[in-house]
C-alpha cells in the first residue's frame, strides 16, 4: 500500500495549486475564449482559463523528487517537460504556429535522449509467430558516447526511434483533449497501468524504480487536476498539460522495459484516431497540424453524444484495453491491437461517410 502515498501525495498537491493557477490564469490572460479563438474544434460556450499544465508539472517534479532518486535520466525529464510547459504556457498566451511547437516538441524528446533514455530493443513478434521463442529486434548496434548530464551512449537506431515516439504521442494526447476530463483520463488509466506493468520487474532496477515513482506521481496530478477538469470544467490542460502529460506517457512506456506496445495498446482509440485525422488532412492538401472537428470525440458529438459520456466511454475503452495490454504477450498484443485498429478504421470511416450524407441531405 505504500505505491499509496505519492500517488495520493501528487493528487493533493496539484488539487491545491489549480485554484491558484485559475485565478493567476484570469488575471494575466491566460484563457480560452470562444469568441476570439476560433478554433474550429471549440466546444465550450465560455472563457475558461488554460495553462492546465502548470500545476501538474509541479505536483509531478515535486513528487518524483520527494520520492525518487535525482539522477541524469531524471533531470532530463524534468528539463524536457520544462520546455513543453514553457512553449505550451507561452502557447496558451500567443497562439504560437505548429512549427515552433513542433520544434520545441524535438527539444524536449533530444534532451531526454541525450539524458540516457532510449529503446534499445523492441520484441520481434515474427519469430514469436513462427514458433522459434521469444527474441528480438535490436536497435544499439551502432552508437557513440557523449557527455550530457553524465556519460552516455547515443545509439542511432534506438535514439531516433524513442524521439519519433515522444514526439508523436504528446501530439496525439494532445489531439485527445476535446472534451472535458477526456485527456487526463486517458493518461490517468496509461499512467497507471504502465506502474502495474512495473511490478513484474525487480525493485533493485533503477530504470523500474524511477518508472514508478514517475507513474504514479503522474497519475496523482493528473487525478488532481481532473477533479478541475471533468465536465463542466473549471480549468482547461491547454498545450502545457497534455503537452506535458503525453511526454510523461512516452517517457514512462520507454523507461519501463521498453513498454511501448502496452502504451500503444492502452491509448489504441486516441492515437488511431490521431493518425486517421493526419492522414485525412494531408490526403486534402491541409496540414496536419491544422485543427478541425473531425477527431472521433467531435464525431459522437454530432451524434448527440454529452461530453461526459464521451469522456467515460473513452476511460471504458482505455480500462478494457489497459486489462488486455496487462495481461497478453508481446504477440498477442500485437494481434489486440490490428483488430482494434481495424474497428476504429472502420467505425471512423462510417461516422464521416454517414453524417456527410446526413449533412448533404439537410443542405438539399
Amino acid at each position: 500500500m505504500t505505491f499509496l502515498i505519492p500517488l495520493f501525495f501528487s493528487f493533493l498537491l496539484c488539487a491545491i495549486l489549480v485554484p491558484i493557477t485559475i485565478k493567476l490564469a484570469n488575471k494575466f490572460g491566460f484563457v480560452d475564449d470562444p469568441d476570439s479563438h476560433s478554433h474550429p474544434a471549440i466546444v465550450h460556450k465560455k472563457t475558461l482559463p488554460r495553462a492546465g499544465g502548470v500545476p501538474i508539472y509541479i505536483a509531478v517534479v515535486v513528487g518524483a523528487l520527494v520520492f525518487g532518486i535525482l539522477n541524469q535520466k531524471l533531470i532530463g525529464i524534468i528539463m524536457g517537460g520544462l520546455v513543453l510547459v514553457f512553449v505550451g504556457v507561452v502557447d496558451d498566451k500567443f497562439d504560437l504556429k505548429s512549427r515552433y511547437k513542433l520544434l520545441a516538441q524535438i527539444a524536449a524528446a533530444l534532451i531526454v535522449v541525450g539524458s540516457g533514455i532510449g529503446i534499445s530493443f523492441i520484441p520481434n513478434p515474427i519469430a514469436a509467430v513462427l514458433g522459434q521463442g521469444y527474441d528480438v529486434i535490436r536497435l544499439d548496434t551502432l552508437k557513440f558516447v557523449i557527455d550530457f548530464l553524465g556519460s552516455h551512449s547515443i545509439v542511432i537506431i534506438a535514439d531516433l526511434f524513442a524521439l519519433f515516439w515522444i514526439v508523436w504521442v504528446v501530439n496525439m494526447v494532445n489531439f485527445s483533449s476535446g472534451v472535458d476530463g477526456q485527456m487526463p483520463l486517458i493518461v490517468l488509466v496509461t499512467l497507471l497501468v504502465i506502474f502495474a506493468s512495473t511490478l513484474r520487474f525487480s525493485p533493485s532496477d533503477p530504470n523500474e524504480t524511477l518508472v514508478s515513482v514517475l507513474s504514479l506521481v503522474g497519475a496523482g496530478a493528473t487525478l488532481g487536476f481532473l477533479v478541475f477538469n471533468f465536465y463542466p470544467a473549471k480549468i482547461f490542460p491547454g498545450d502545457s498539460g497534455s503537452y506535458f502529460l503525453g511526454f510523461l506517457v512516452a517517457v514512462c512506456a520507454i523507461l519501463s522495459g521498453a513498454k511501448v506496445g502496452t502504451a500503444l495498446l492502452v491509448m489504441a482509440v486516441p492515437l488511431i484516431d490521431g493518425v486517421f485525422i493526419i492522414f485525412r488532412r494531408l490526403l486534402s492538401r491541409t496540414s496536419p497540424f491544422k485543427g478541425d472537428s473531425g477527431h472521433l470525440q467531435h464525431q459522437l458529438m454530432k451524434l448527440g453524444w454529452g461530453q461526459r459520456r464521451i469522456a467515460l466511454f473513452y476511460f471504458l475503452v482505455c480500462v478494457i484495453l489497459g486489462t488486455l495490454a496487462l495481461s497478453l504477450h508481446s504477440v498477442e498484443k500485437l494481434f489486440a491491437l490490428f483488430v482494434v485498429i481495424i474497428v476504429i478504421v472502420g467505425a471512423l470511416l462510417w461516422l464521416n461517410m454517414n453524417l456527410s450524407r446526413n449533412l448533404l441531405n439537410r443542405s438539399k
